[in-house]
């Protein structure tokens, strides 16, 4: 009996621990839509939004690494619970790098704004970009919510594509800037937003490799796609 005791005492530590990175995935995944809104709109209201929000998801990144760090330490868990911890620790950092770069999307436009070029920049192509980002995020969220490791695949894949916009987007830029050097200033801030959504489709990417290596038990980071197709049964 007390060994049943403890173990549903642990269960529930892990579901509180999971609801809480869930909780934060879903506010970072409300900063990255405003910062998309921002990009888009050029809204400040979206950047007020972005700025306010910015301390609430550092706290609670440091929240929940405490949580997990406590539950090691007292609950000297298993082989598959300590993966299950670490793969949290591991998501929970890169949701919060995802929010520190929809914080520098809001910087950047606010930058891009006060320079009074906003209109005349190319902001718009990076539309498709933004919207992929945020909608890898949306996907790597829920395949963690399932556990879904064939969603995670997908994901990986996906990454890709981003990293195709971000290249092609970069040689639109230095066109644009060639042609208008007036511009170079505003058109850097604009550079440093489009890596900013590159990184968060790489951050959804570390999220997706971590549900694999929670399921399967198995680091696929640096594989190929054969061998992870191959590893998610």
């Amino acid at each position: 009996m007390p060994d049943k005791h403890l173990s549903s005492q642990f269960d529930s530590e892990l579901n509180r621990v999971s609801a809480r990175v869930m909780e934060l995935g879903g506010l970072v995944e409300q900063q990255i839509h405003q910062a998309v809104h921002a990009l888009t709109q050029f809204s400040t209201d979206s950047i007020a939004q972005i700025n306010a929000n910015e301390a609430r998801v550092n706290a609670m990144e440091v929240e929940i690494d405490y949580e997990l760090s406590s539950i090691i330490g007292r609950r000297q868990p298993t082989a598959r619970d300590l993966r299950m911890l670490m793969a949290f620790s591991k998501v929970t950092a890169n949701l919060e790098r995802m929010g520190d770069e929809a914080h520098k999307i809001a910087r950047m436009v606010q930058s891009i704004i006060e320079s009074g070029a906003a209109r005349s920049l190319p902001a718009g192509e990076l539309r498709v970009a933004a919207e992929m980002a945020s909608s890898m995020l949306r996907k790597a969220l829920d395949a963690l919510a399932r556990l879904d490791t064939k969603s995670a695949v997908v994901i990986l894949k996906e990454d890709d594509l981003i990293d195709h916009e971000f290249d092609g987007f970069v040689r639109k830029l230095i066109t644009y800037m060639m042609e208008d050097p007036r511009k170079i200033s505003p058109s850097l801030d604009l550079l440093f937003v489009a890596k900013a959504i590159e990184r968060i489709g790489d951050h959804s990417k570390n999220v997706a490799e971590q549900i694999i290596y929670l399921v399967e038990g198995k680091d696929i980071r640096h594989e190929t796609m054969d061998v992870i197709e191959s590893t998610v049964k």
